[in-house]
């Protein structure tokens, strides 16, 4: 082989591989002084360059020049296993380079082959893998389908790279929203927050640098176009945009949306924010199974419970109540830990000594007490909720259950529902019916010409089984 037909095999590497041609060419110098050293014996020093320029290899034993044909069969065989395990590891290092500044970026893939629920996909040159926990809960994939994820680690498997890839991650629709509007894409408006819940819910907090630009309005498009390409790619996820405010009190209650706020207690010290609402608003701003109250805290970063003004009275009362009863306590030191949103046992829990102490003025010892007798209590209390909690269950199961029809009754019930209701039953007429009961006619009486002008007193009527004689 001559110069050219190295520089050649050097060059065509580094375009295919991505290798830097420097990496190949010590690999080569590396492999052929490893044959040459094999050949003469670990003890004699051979020194082998590559001109970079030329493609000439050149080796030199001490004084002497070696010719590279003359090292033999076995030297060349363990260069050329030398030079591939180089070659490999120096592809393999490329590969990691290239993917790890990618790390976080949207990328698009066809799927090849599925093991176990994890999908494989190729991305060109490399493959990747989509585990079944990263992928959208409910959305299921197909071979040869082209699919968008972001990269969500990668990492060196041996002479392997492993490249994990993610649809369910915030970072998923932070890279739909860049992609899709272009207002995200060229910084006019920033994307603060991301809170998601993968395949259910996802509240998107944005902000505008341009007055003149509406953030929300651009996000959501001219009749729900830009949104709507982002919710079809989710699988039909709700998004929420929320308008971006550095006040927290103007923040939580654009997170709490559509839920009608009434007032927002914020409680640095605990990093925690009351919320109260109305009665009729509270399913609203809790939302289903929690989800809306959860992912609002996730976007604003604090601890958010939602309450109305009777509830809050309540916990108020039940805490003053608890707190009185710590060792070393006062009237004074209740209003303060009230006043710091403190309400349970366990919110003292989390304060060290001194933090306590500088709060109700006490001593660390007096203080260290406080917080073990906080930590019992805690304990005790929640052992008597759990055991209220599963009396009540037990005074539930215990409770007789309706009656359930049986399997004929529910039968004949569909029947019925189904033929719908019985036709009303058609009544025969008749002459009775028509024109009332046939009632025997009174005998007609025959009366004589007295008894018409008056000049004798009429008879008295005669019975009707009597039939009257004729007049002669």
């Amino acid at each position: 082989m001559n110069g050219a037909d190295l520089l050649r095999i050097v060059d065509a590497m580094h375009r295919d591989k991505n290798i830097p041609k420097e990496v190949i060419f010590k690999g080569i110098e590396d492999a052929l002084q490893l044959a040459t050293q094999k050949h003469y014996g670990e003890e004699e020093e051979v020194i082998v360059t590559v001109d970079r320029d030329s493609g000439m290899i050149k080796a030199q034993k001490g004084e002497a020049v070696v010719a590279p044909e003359l090292l033999g069969r076995i030297a060349a065989q363990s260069a050329k296993q030398f030079m591939i395990q180089k070659i490999r590891e120096a592809e393999c290092n490329a590969v990691f380079d290239e993917y790890a500044a990618l790390k976080g970026d949207l990328v698009h893939g066809t799927v090849q082959r599925f093991e176990g629920g994890a999908a494989t996909v190729s991305l060109g040159k490399s493959e990747a893998i989509l585990p079944r926990g990263e992928q959208i809960p409910g959305e299921t994939h197909h071979v040869s389908e082209r699919v968008k994820a972001v990269i969500l680690d990668v990492r060196k498997a041996g002479h392997r790279v492993k490249i994990i890839l993610s649809r369910n991650h915030p970072d998923f629709v932070r890279r739909l929203f860049e992609n899709e509007i272009p207002e995200i894409a060229d910084r006019t408006i920033e994307i603060k927050a991301v809170a998601r819940e993968a395949g259910y819910r996802t509240k998107v907090a944005v902000s505008s640098i341009d007055m003149k630009v509406d953030c929300v309005g651009a996000c959501v498009g001219v009749r729900g176009s830009r949104i709507k390409n982002i919710v079809d790619e989710l699988g039909g996820e709700r998004i929420d945009i929320v308008r971006w405010n550095d006040s927290l009190q103007v923040l939580i209650p654009n997170a709490l949306q559509p839920a009608a706020i009434e007032e927002v207690f914020l409680y640095p010290r605990l990093g925690r924010a009351i919320v109260l609402v109305k009665e009729d608003q509270l399913s609203l701003a809790i939302g289903r199974r929690g989800q809306n109250v959860r992912l609002a805290s996730k976007l604003v970063g604090w601890d958010i419970e939602i309450m109305t003004h009777e509830e809050l009275t309540e916990g108020v009362e039940r805490a003053e109540g608890w707190f009185r009863q710590l060792p070393h306590s006062s009237d004074e030191m209740v209003e303060a830990f009230i006043e710091e949103g403190f309400l349970s046992y366990d919110d003292l829990t989390f304060l060290e000594p001194a933090q306590l102490g500088e709060l109700s003025g006490v001593t660390e010892d007096q203080a260290e007490e406080m917080i073990a007798f906080a930590e019992e209590s805690a304990e005790r209390v929640e052992e008597e909720t759990r055991h209220a909690k599963a009396a009540e269950a037990e005074a539930r199961a215990d409770a007789p259950a309706p009656l359930r029809p049986t399997p004929e009754q529910r039968a004949a019930s569909l029947f019925r529902d189904a033929a719908g209701p019985a036709p009303a039953r058609e009544v025969k007429q008749t002459l009775e019916s028509l024109f009332g009961p046939d009632v025997p006619a009174k005998p007609e009486e025959t009366l004589s010409a007295a008894q018409v002008f008056g000049d004798i007193p009429a008879p008295s009527p005669v019975p009707a089984e009597t039939t009257p004689k004729p007049e002669e």
